[in-house]
């Protein structure tokens, strides 16, 4: 500056700054994208300091989904607000000791937690110190996960389990049950043959006969309910199907529910497998019990024959036609509309634990779906519930064979090989071809069957053999027999295999295939069915 106080020049230092600055941006950048890779972990993850107790430095957005909580709100907060209760931040506390002692940490220590709204949940910890170079801690890392769809997954596992466990129980005792029944419908169906028409005697034969088939239809629905039975899909009506329903159901819920029905008598047959229909029926009613026991209420059973036109049913992929409508009301506690929509799901229930597997209504819906039908549902709480089941009517139903044509048509003369390991059923399948006009040579085992088919392979004309036997099993024998002669018509017989089913016995040669118990008729037909098959048009 000059003597009057005038700047005569000035002194500037520059410096670059670029290196700084990108190392700042670069700093920025990795402090974004490490907040990003924190925010953005499914697992609550919290930074604590190292007072006694320890406070929340930090936490990601996690915390919110899992706990309630912003991470603002947790921030300065101690995590003992997290646990349970006293007892539960003790035994927490405990095994992280436990594994500080160690010179380990804490992982995947299960806990239960609680949530901002009171609610707990399963949930797994991992638990690390943060040590400076001097080995002093400053602090720690806890992770949280919520444990919850875990757990109702294994849940569901060991429910998967329980009931495959069931299944193959319940197959086993299908088989044991179906021998047991096979005498009584085939001697009782041999005594309708002989006793007079209108004699006492006949109808108590009849009555036995009509209890024996129940019997079956009860093994077939445990074998439909275990997966090991064949599902057919035939022309029938329904009505008739839960006429056997509502009997069942009279006899197994209590008096003080009043069960009702309109069911229209000459409604039209429907392609479906009646075993599920059946299943339908029985878990539609079962699920109305349940919504009606505690109040004594009422349950109606409706079947009638609509017809849908387009857009008439709302939601709805049905075309228009006529439909078999079945529907099952209760005057129950109703559904809550906020789950109406999830009440199909598989293992979705609202019943108390032991009233029921979640399984009900996501079987009735499978199947609905596979006979392309529909199911919809209305409720009011407190009002009761009702469901309706459309299953499309077939365009035209087959009429089936009078009494006289299947009389002529089964009868034979053809020579049969019998095998059957147990003597009784072995011996009733004899009479019961004999008296058709067959010549039997009937063997209790296997093996003897075989030597007896190598002397005279061309002695027979077919073969019919239970599956389930000692030393060789029906399938077994089968090839064996086919080695020797492949021509030979075979029939297998079987009360419950997983060894084979009808497509199995085809794929290996086999001309027809019968589930016992089986009736003196059903077996004529298929014998003379595989018979005239391979028998040369006149």
């Amino acid at each position: 500056m000059d003597d009057s106080g005038t700047p005569r020049y000035l002194l500037g230092i520059s410096e670059d700054i670029t290196e700084k600055k990108r190392s700042a941006d670069a700093l920025w950048e990795t402090n974004e994208r490490m907040k990003k890779v924190f925010d953005s972990q499914l697992d609550a993850i919290f930074v604590l300091d190292a007072e006694i107790p320890p406070h929340i430095i930090t936490c990601n957005q996690a915390v919110g989904r899992i706990f309630g909580y912003s991470p603002e709100q947790m921030l300065g907060k101690t995590i003992e607000s997290l646990h349970v209760d006293k007892d539960h931040l003790m035994q927490f506390q405990d095994s992280l000791q436990r594994v500080l002692n160690r010179e380990d940490y804490l992982q995947d220590f299960e806990f239960t937690m609680k949530r901002r709204d009171g609610s707990t949940f399963p949930s797994s910890h991992t638990v690390l110190e943060m040590i400076d170079e001097a080995g002093r801690r400053y602090g720690w890392v806890s992770v949280v996960r919520d444990l919850t769809e875990r757990k109702q997954t294994e849940t569901r596992l060991r429910q998967a389990q329980k009931m495959e466990s069931l299944g193959n129980l319940s197959g086993g005792i299908a088989h044991d049950f179906n021998n047991i029944l096979f005498p009584i419908i085939g001697m009782s169906e041999l005594l309708l043959e002989d006793l007079p028409a209108d004699s006492p005697e006949h109808e108590n034969a009849a009555e036995i006969f009509n209890a024996g088939r129940r019997g079956s239809d009860l093994v077939k629905q445990i074998l439909a309910f275990s997966r090991q039975s064949e599902q057919k899909k035939m022309p029938i009506p329904i009505q008739q199907i839960l006429e056997e329903v509502m009997k069942l159901s009279h006899s197994t819920i209590p008096a003080n529910i009043e069960i009702t029905q309109d069911i229209q008598s000459d409604c039209s047959v429907v392609q479906a497998d009646p075993t599920q229909v059946h299943q339908i029926a029985m878990n539609l009613i079962t699920n109305a019990y349940h919504a009606v026991e505690s109040k004594n209420g009422k349950i109606a059973v409706g079947l009638r024959e609509v017809e849908l036109e387009f857009g008439q049913l709302p939601e709805s992929d049905l075309l228009p036609g006529r439909y078999a409508l079945l529907s099952v009301s209760d005057t129950g506690i109703g559904i809550d509309p906020a789950i109406l929509q999830k009440i199909f799901e598989p293992y979705f229930t609202t019943k108390e634990q032991g009233k029921g597997t979640g399984l009900g209504l996501a079987v009735v819906y499978g199947i609905v779906k596979e006979h392309q039908g529909d199911i919809k549902v209305a409720s009011e709480l407190g009002k009761g519930t009702t469901f309706n089941v459309y299953l499309p009517i077939m365009v035209k139903a087959e009429e089936p064979a009078s009494a006289e044509e299947n009389a002529v048509s089964q009868v034979g003369h053809e020579r049969i090989l019998l095998v059957d390991d147990e003597k009784s059923i072995a011996m009733l399948e004899k009479q019961m071809l004999e008296r058709l006009g067959y010549k039997v040579t009937m063997r209790v085992n296997s093996l003897e069957a075989l030597e007896v088919f190598k002397a005279r392979p061309n002695a027979f004309d077919m073969v019919v053999s239970d599956m389930t036997m000692p030393c060789m099993t029906g399938d077994q024998l089968a090839a064996a027999l086919m080695e020797i002669r492949p021509d030979i018509p075979i029939i297998i017989c079987t009360g419950f295999s997983e060894r084979i089913n009808q497509e199995r016995a085809a794929a290996i040669g086999v001309r027809g295939f019968l589930m016992k118990p089986v009736a003196k008729s059903e077996m004529a037909k298929t014998i003379r069915s595989v018979l005239d098959e391979r028998m040369p048009a006149p």
